[in-house]
């Protein structure tokens, strides 16, 4: 308990930390898993080639090597002076994406083929159909699977503590070096996480219900 309490702003930094970029992360690969699920059920052949292409070398790609290609090639190439937060980020949530890009790709599926033939009989395009027709029913289908993923993230994020992130596993290393008991560290650590993850499961599940009760 003394190391909880002696320690205690920096045990908070470290949980707000994590927090943040899991947040990040998760909002990103959101958005890119979305528009990657689109590409993949797309007509349009070099969007579907794209799309698998993506989903197949992410999700077949160790995540510390992304984070290493972040932070070692990125910014030598492309983005140099980037921080810390927003290299842990990309990392996190590129690769995330193509585990959300499957979740709703199976999401699209679950709608029935004459929902998307209707709306093409009405004039809709491609897109047209997919965001106001086909996304909002897939939802509910997407909801239970997007839990894991989110809970999955927040564990990955103890990565971005190796990078010059301040996060609790970062918190947690720090506090060991100087000697203090490794145990209940690692307790506290556990607990932190475990907050986060509950929260993710349950407004999940309270999603679920809300959606449960519309249907």
């Amino acid at each position: 308990m003394n190391v909880l309490l002696d320690h205690l702003p920096q045990f908070r930094e470290g949980f707000l930390g994590t927090l943040s970029i899991t947040a990040a992360s998760a909002a990103l690969a959101l958005v890119l898993g979305v528009v990657i699920a689109g590409f993949r059920v797309s007509p349009i052949p070099p969007l579907r080639a794209f799309g698998t292409a993506w989903v197949t070398l992410l999700r077949n790609t160790p995540l510390t090597l992304l984070f290493l290609i972040s932070f070692f090639v990125i910014p030598q190439i492309f983005f140099p002076g980037t921080s810390p937060f927003v290299l842990a980020m990309m990392a996190l949530g590129c690769y995330t994406s193509s585990f959300v890009c499957e979740a709703v790709r199976s999401g699209i599926n679950t709608v029935p083929l004459g929902q998307a033939e209707a709306a093409r009989s009405l004039g809709m395009t491609f897109f047209q159909t997919l965001r106001l027709i086909v996304l909002p029913q897939a939802t509910r289908s997407v909801i239970p699977p997007m839990s894991s993923i989110f809970i999955a993230l927040t564990k990955n994020s103890a990565i971005a503590g190796a990078f010059s992130n301040t996060e609790l596993f970062n918190v947690s290393k720090l506090l060991s070096d100087k000697g203090f008991a490794i145990g209940w560290i690692f307790l506290w650590i556990a607990l932190c996480y475990l907050v986060i993850t509950f929260a993710i499961s349950g407004l999940f599940r309270l999603l679920e219900n809300r959606l449960e009760v519309a249907r």
